[in-house]
């Protein structure tokens, strides 16, 4: 089974996502992008499902640094900032797609399955 890394602070979010994810995925948290990276660095991951605003070290951040060491995993940003600037910001850190929050499961699974 494949693992996604969720990077979000937010509880109820999260377990939006579990919901959504863990019948077909095993799960990981990481509630800061700090954590995030660290994780990435000791754990076998498949995809990460990458919050924007985050404490400590925001998603953008976050994935500039994962993108140093794993150039092709696939990084999805979850973000209420829907904005066009915000998905530009996005790409130019280094995600492979954006989804604006609140996501429904059948986009979410979709988007993901392009990927893993």
């Amino acid at each position: 089974m494949k693992t996604i890394l969720i990077a979000e602070d937010n509880d109820s979010n999260y377990i939006l996502m579990t919901y959504i994810l863990k019948r077909n995925y095993n799960l990981l948290r990481a509630r800061h992008g700090g954590e995030a990276v660290e994780m990435v660095a000791n754990n076998e991951v498949d995809m990460i499902l990458m919050d924007i605003k985050m404490p400590v070290m925001d998603g953008l951040e976050a994935t500039r640094k994962i993108r140093e060491t794993h150039p092709s995993l696939p990084i999805i940003a979850l973000t209420a900032n829907a904005f066009d600037s915000d998905r530009e910001q996005a790409l130019a850190a280094g995600c492979s797609d954006f989804l604006p929050k609140p996501v429904s499961s059948e986009v979410c699974l979709r988007t993901i399955a392009k990927y893993i």
